[in-house]
């Protein structure tokens, strides 16, 4: 039985259809570090790249970061990613564990210059670690309580 995958909007594939599709993709799968210009910002933890070893653009989300949606304040993170990173030459390291995220973008490190781009952004108050987002998670009532001073 032949899988299904649809490179156009997900070019990337995840480690576990790496197994079985990896022949089928019609470009290279990204589990190496790379180099590459960024082409756009979309926000504060999400950025366009282009490279030599692909014909097209594709999207990469910050690894370990969140930063706040656009209609949340975001647009700070964005202006400042922008100003930092659009048309400059970027390094990103791959996590081979972790190399796409939920919605099928290639997760990565990047480096500018030497500076880790997404440690910067914490640094900075412009995003927080990623495991401070709580996704999909049931919220912890005693800390919310204990934060709030309602309980202790």
């Amino acid at each position: 039985m032949m899988l299904e995958h649809d490179y156009d909007k997900y070019p990337e594939l995840t480690n576990n259809q790496l197994n079985d599709l990896r022949f089928t993709s019609p470009h290279p799968q990204i589990e190496e570090d790379f180099d590459a210009v960024v082409v756009k910002v979309h926000d504060g933890d999400s950025i366009t790249l282009r490279t030599s070893f692909r014909d097209f653009d594709f999207p990469l989300r910050l690894l370990d970061i969140d930063a706040p949606e656009l209609n949340k304040g975001g647009v700070e993170a964005r202006e400042w990613l922008k100003g930092l990173l659009l048309n400059h030459h970027v390094k990103v390291l791959i996590n081979k564990s972790m190399r796409v995220g939920k919605y099928g973008r290639l997760l990565g490190k990047v480096l500018f210059n030497g500076l880790d781009v997404g440690q910067e952004e914490l640094h900075l108050g412009l995003a927080k670690p990623f495991e401070a987002k709580e996704e999909g998670g049931i919220p912890d009532i005693k800390k919310y309580f204990r934060q709030n001073k309602i309980w202790s």
